[in-house]
């Protein structure tokens, strides 16, 4: 599996959309299908490789926290509703705290989801 990032940028002068772009966010794409490994994240885990993302997926959009209790390195977190971003947010190792609206929630290394926004797509393929 890997994680997919697709964007169509604004044009800053004209307001119009340019070509969407799309790039590989992580190739090694672990999905957190069970109640323990939602609880458990990443914590107590040393570090994770570059291409690397773990994705929590829930039946429907609701207001989803994550924290960084027992991660000892920096994440990009990206949550999505049916794949449309709706928050990006880098969050500091051990205190870090987010919480956005979501169905679907992907932890990445720190960096990773650099050029994310808000609006844009992000999806699972296998």
């Amino acid at each position: 599996m890997r994680l997919i990032h697709r964007s169509g940028a604004i044009d800053p002068e004209g307001g119009e959309p340019t070509a969407p772009s799309e790039r590989v966010l992580a190739e090694d794409v672990e999905v957190a299908d069970s109640a323990l490994s939602q609880a458990l994240g990443l914590m107590f885990r040393r570090s994770i490789p570059d291409d690397y993302a773990l994705v929590f997926r829930f039946d429907e959009a609701d207001s989803r926290s994550l924290h960084m209790a027992f991660v000892p390195f920096a994440i990009d977190a990206v949550w999505l509703v049916d794949g449309e971003v709706t928050k990006v947010k880098r969050l500091r190792p051990w205190i870090g705290l987010g919480w956005g609206t979501a169905d679907t929630v992907v932890e990445l290394p720190a960096g990773a989801a650099d050029g994310v926004e808000p609006g844009d797509t992000v999806e699972v393929e296998s």
